[in-house]
């Protein structure tokens, strides 16, 4: 049957941290995963290079979760992508750029601090919902809460971190 398992899984060292070090935001483009090389769930590289928006996240509640949802009833079953990010400081460039991505609907890779790249929203992107905020007092946060949501056929697809930067891969802009 296509759906038995085949392997199962050791107890693993306690090597891992958690935490979002970065994400990258790609404008969607539903050719992005045709001709890719996926192998073993871990893309390899791309038909096309891609250009990739590079945010830094520093602050702590950043946040990324996939939940399976099942109905055997409907015989259906996916994944719900969902990742929070806080953005220091308000200004008008981050502002524009941000309203851009509630526009749109984009692919995000998310890079952890183990130095793992997964692809979220590789078939039908994310949508992006933006909130900005003062807090009360001088130590409170000024800057962006930024969340993202995508529902997929499949858990988010490892990236190859060569792909990452290079110019038939993922073309990363940085911020100023």
């Amino acid at each position: 049957m296509a759906c038995d398992i085949s392997l199962g899984r050791l107890e693993s060292c306690k090597q891992n941290v958690g935490g979002l070090k970065n994400v990258y935001f790609i404008n969607y483009s539903k050719d992005l995963l045709s001709g890719a090389t996926i192998s073993g769930n871990v893309m390899t590289a791309l038909a096309a290079s891609e250009d990739a928006f590079k945010f830094e996240l520093k602050a702590d509640g950043n946040t990324y979760e996939e939940q399976n949802e099942n109905s055997r009833d409907n015989g259906t079953s996916f994944f719900t992508q969902t990742g929070n990010l806080v953005l220091k400081v308000q200004d008008a460039a981050t502002q524009a750029e941000l309203t851009l991505l509630s526009y749109g609907r984009p692919h995000v890779i998310i890079e952890d601090y183990n130095g793992n790249f997964r692809l979220a929203g590789a078939e039908h992107g994310v949508e992006v919902s933006v909130s900005t905020t003062t807090g009360g007092a001088m130590g409170d946060l000024n800057g962006y809460n930024i969340s993202f949501e995508g529902k997929e056929r499949n858990m988010a697809t490892f990236i190859d971190s060569a792909i990452i930067g290079d110019a038939s891969g993922f073309v990363v802009t940085e911020g100023v």
